[in-house]
């Protein structure tokens, strides 16, 4: 059995999110989540988020969070916030195409990482980026995120979704290799290029893990192997399965590969 623990994307079941929050939370606990990560918080405050978590077991892996609520005067309430969650990743999931559009934008855009980091160090907490696709496609001979993570500092995370690298075309496990121990924590996602290929990319997101085409035991061997990864988070955004039994039937799927 791994000894990472497994969480999961709220955005996963958002609608569900949406309409009843805490029941949401009590339903991925008995599942067996030890976490989850927030994508948005439904007008709760960070007490009231807490709470909820506490009452069902769970702890924060982590939030979805914009940019410039990491910068100048927002930071300070930011880190109050994830302070009462108990929260230590504080992930940028999107930055615009103008910030990535090529090796200079990336360099400087992993500055303003770098002076996050900086800034959240402290606090005991750290900041990343997380991938969708477009960041694979490569500009003057290096993809944008080659470009941004060879620029940051150690302590940003690199936070690999596995599916929608795939839907880019990246090499996972190439990544992996060249940034050992950046992915404080690790996007579950399954994809399958296969069904992409005929039916177009959001066709590749239907399948759920272990009926994918994730290169699952490479993928967990070198973050393992590497050390640095503190949670696997479990993401599916398609509407294939209801949200519910698709991270529930994903994580059956995990605790059976002994993770």
């Amino acid at each position: 059995m791994s000894n990472i623990p497994i969480g999961v994307q709220l955005y996963s079941v958002r609608t569900e999110c949406a309409k009843d929050l805490p029941k949401t939370l009590a339903a991925i606990a008995k599942m067996g989540y030890a976490g989850a990560e927030f994508a948005g918080y439904y007008d709760y405050s960070a007490k009231d988020l807490r709470k909820m978590l506490d009452d069902v077991g769970l702890n924060c892996c982590g939030t979805h969070i914009g940019l410039d609520t990491l910068q100048g005067d927002a930071l300070k309430a930011t880190v109050e916030f994830n302070q009462i969650l108990g929260n230590k990743f504080l992930i940028v999931p999107w930055i615009d195409e103008a910030k990535r559009a090529n090796k200079a934008a990336c360099t400087e855009t992993a500055k303003v990482f770098n002076a996050i980091a900086d800034a959240l160090e402290p606090f005991g907490m750290r900041t990343g980026y997380h991938n969708h696709h477009a960041e694979f496609t490569p500009v003057d001979g290096e993809t944008p995120w080659d470009s941004l993570f060879g620029a940051t500092k150690s302590s940003v995370v690199m936070q690999l979704d596995t599916g929608n690298g795939l839907a880019g075309n990246a090499d996972l496990i190439g990544i992996l290799k060249k940034f050992p121990g950046r992915a404080g924590t690790l996007h579950l996602k399954p994809y399958s290029p296969s069904l992409a290929a005929t039916g177009g990319m959001e066709a590749g997101f239907k399948p759920l893990i272990g009926e994918d085409e994730v290169p699952w035991n490479d993928v967990f061997s070198l973050v393992e192997g590497a050390g640095g990864t503190e949670w696997y988070i479990v993401e599916y955004e398609s509407d294939a399965y209801p949200p519910l039994e698709a991270v529930d039937r994903c994580l059956k799927v995990l605790r059976g590969w002994g993770k």
